[in-house]
């Protein structure tokens, strides 16, 4: 769509779940409410993320020179970064409220993965003053390279829409990470090698998850291998959500000095990507096929 119309959509998204989302209550118990209405800001965040901005800098720029007169009341940088940090939780109620519109929890089949967020480069580690005692040391094998920084876990669902979502230290076990991302679905997840763990598998059962992974070469695998082939098949489309998350949203890129800093923009990034299935849902077309959501 164009973007005229596109930012039109996103803003009435928003405007229309406003009212579930504060649960009809003022957001602020305090002092006079901003002249940039919330509504605004966080539809400028999500435009900001759809188009390939990233930063907050970036985001006010695009605006204060395309759109200023669709957003009249856009004050300086400094407000609009405090003022879209503040929103967190409401970016974090509105992805929310648009997977259960969408009735994903209702789905039996979701995918699990994970992608590392360096904070530095390796060799400037020792040095970095960022996140200390927040990010540590870790290993992507997709990169086969040693890191330091964070690692994001998704979980996915079939539509590509993520269900849910954490953030941990680069040295955490993944398989540990699971359990602050299931509590909201049931059915088949699928996983990579890297969430073998017989206990990990025999805890999700008794949660209503079935855990499914392909098997390492010195395992006997005693499934079908149509089965295992086309897990395998579903198990990619993840990796095209990560793709797109990284390389659009440059979610892997760490913009921030502190941890309520970078979980904002995450959560933010998250969001635009849930808007983008939502609208291509919407309008019949694939799901994430993000690249064709906004015409010039």
């Amino acid at each position: 769509m164009p973007i005229e119309d596109f930012i039109i959509s996103v803003y009435c998204c928003v405007e229309d779940n406003w009212e579930v989302l504060t649960e009809g209550k003022r957001l602020r118990q305090r002092g006079y409410a901003p002249k940039l209405s919330d509504q605004e800001v966080i539809t400028m965040e999500i435009v900001g993320e759809s188009l390939g901005i990233e930063t907050d800098k970036g985001i006010w720029a695009y605006f204060r020179g395309h759109w200023l007169e669709w957003f009249p009341q856009l004050g300086s940088r400094a407000n609009f970064s405090k003022q879209a940090s503040a929103l967190w939780v409401m970016k974090q109620r509105l992805q929310r409220q648009l997977l259960i519109q969408q009735e994903v929890f209702d789905d039996d089949l979701f995918i699990v993965d994970g992608f590392p967020i360096p904070v530095c480069l390796f060799a400037r580690a020792k040095r970095c003053q960022c996140f200390k005692g927040e990010a540590d040391y870790g290993y992507c094998a997709a990169k086969d390279e040693t890191y330091y920084g964070f690692e994001g876990h998704i979980i996915i669902s079939y539509q590509g829409l993520v269900v849910g979502y954490t953030l941990t230290a680069a040295s955490v076990d993944e398989r540990d990470a699971l359990w602050d991302m299931t509590e909201a679905i049931r059915g088949v997840l699928l996983g990579d090698k890297g969430y073998i763990r017989p206990l990990l598998k025999t805890e999700l059962a008794a949660q209503g998850i079935q855990l499914e992974t392909p098997l390492r070469k010195n395992m006997n695998d005693a499934r079908d291998p149509r089965y295992v082939k086309c897990m395998n098949t579903v198990r990619r489309r993840v990796e095209t959500v990560i793709g797109q998350l990284s390389e659009h949203f440059g979610i892997e890129r760490v913009w921030a000095r502190d941890l309520w800093h970078l979980s904002n923009r995450l959560f933010r990034k998250f969001l635009a990507h849930t808007i983008g299935v939502y609208f291509n849902r919407m309008q019949g077309h694939e799901p994430i096929q993000l690249e064709h959501l906004i015409t010039a």
